[in-house]
């Protein structure tokens, strides 16, 4: 995204070893506070080999930055030498537009991987020309990055798709327009409509979330995009919460609950299990330890423990709660059902087994009688 369309023309047509000369050479001017020789540039455009580029193709990249991209390259007789001329402002040069090396390709590429994942379908359009264009410098042998595309996976757990409705949610959060949706929640297994004023869209555990003041209820409230079955983006502005306590209220708690956290949780895991869970990021205020005898103890503030009960449970018997008691409990609770639920569906197995081993022993006993 070069600055002007004569410029995005001209370099559009530019080979892409010249895109990558300029680039080498704005990073060499704009580093260096004296004159840079010809000879030392030459090498440096071309790696440091031993012969380097030649001053035609030196000349020709010089030639390109000062006519397309206004670039202030001066020539120091004296010092016999190239520098860039500083601006009256005393502010040094910039390329105009978005200009990559080798290594920050490699996290755009990454990164624009990651964002296809994420399955918006709003931004597809928009950031398709930018995904072909990214293709086509990863062909570019010379920066090494051939075999980006085969080697970074990224991969989903649970997700659930946003819906057709993601578009025109986040079109009214980012121009700040209220919304009127219906909304079917999945605890209450019922339909509502309202009207709400979005403030962010949330991407949590690979599932999109709106978060937005609700003019119903009168508070901050979290939607679940893919529970949204109807949506219409009203011409009133939407109301702005200060980031301040969005954080407050939104982030303060664990997990995508709400609400400002009033408890703490501590949780004790296995020596063994310690060492995952020590390099884990559970809240932004937890507090971890290492215990004498290896454990490992971790405490975070909560407010509502659904959430918190089921991460709980993924680590099994390599995890005890202390405290607080409610959550200790519900812990219990959860353990205990599961529990019943094994042995319920043993114990419908086990008569069939018996019936079997009685029909085994008559036919024996029957045997036996043939027998005398």
């Amino acid at each position: 995204m070069i600055a002007g369309a004569k410029q995005a023309r001209l370099l559009g047509e530019t080979d892409l070893d010249k895109i990558d000369h300029i680039y080498k050479l704005h990073s060499i001017l704009q580093a260096r506070h004296t004159p840079v020789s010809r000879e030392e540039l030459q090498r440096e455009l071309e790696g440091r080999k031993s012969d380097g580029c030649s001053p035609a193709t030196l000349y020709r990249v010089i030639k390109t930055m000062r006519d397309h991209l206004h670039a202030p390259i001066e020539w120091d007789r004296e010092r016999r030498g190239y520098y860039y001329r500083k601006d009256a402002h005393g502010k040094q040069y910039e390329l105009p537009g978005l200009w990559f090396n080798a290594q920050e390709l490699q996290a755009l590429f990454v990164f624009e991987r990651l964002f296809a994942s994420l399955e918006p379908g709003f931004l597809a359009e928009h950031l398709g020309p930018l995904s072909r264009r990214i293709s086509e410098l990863l062909k570019h042998k010379r920066l090494g990055l051939e075999e980006a595309g085969r080697r970074v996976r990224v991969l989903g757990m649970a997700a659930r798709p946003p819906g057709k409705h993601f578009g025109v949610l986040a079109a009214a959060t980012f121009q700040r327009r209220r919304v009127r949706l219906v909304y079917h929640g999945r605890g209450r297994d019922d339909e509502t409509e309202r009207t709400v004023s979005p403030q962010r869209l949330v991407h949590y555990r690979d599932s999109w979330f709106l978060d937005a003041y609700c003019h119903l209820r009168e508070e901050l409230r979290t939607f679940s995009i893919d529970r949204v079955r109807d949506v219409e983006e009203l011409k009133q502005a939407a109301i702005t919460i200060p980031d301040a306590e969005l954080d407050a209220h939104f982030a303060s708690s664990y997990g995508i609950f709400a609400g400002k956290a009033d408890k703490t949780a501590v949780l004790r895991f296995s020596a063994h299990r310690a060492r995952w869970v020590a390099d884990e990021r559970w809240h932004p205020e937890q507090v971890g330890q290492y215990l004498t005898d290896g454990r490992y103890e971790l405490r975070l503030p909560y407010r509502d423990d659904r959430e918190l009960v089921m991460d709980i449970l993924r680590h099994g018997g390599e995890v005890e709660v202390v405290g607080p008691p409610p959550l200790r409990k519900a812990v219990e609770k959860a353990l205990r059902d599961a529990l019943r639920t094994y042995q319920a569906s043993g114990a419908a197995r086990r008569p069939r087994r018996a019936e079997r081993s009685d029909r085994h022993v008559s036919v024996t006993a029957e045997s036996r009688t043939i027998r005398k």
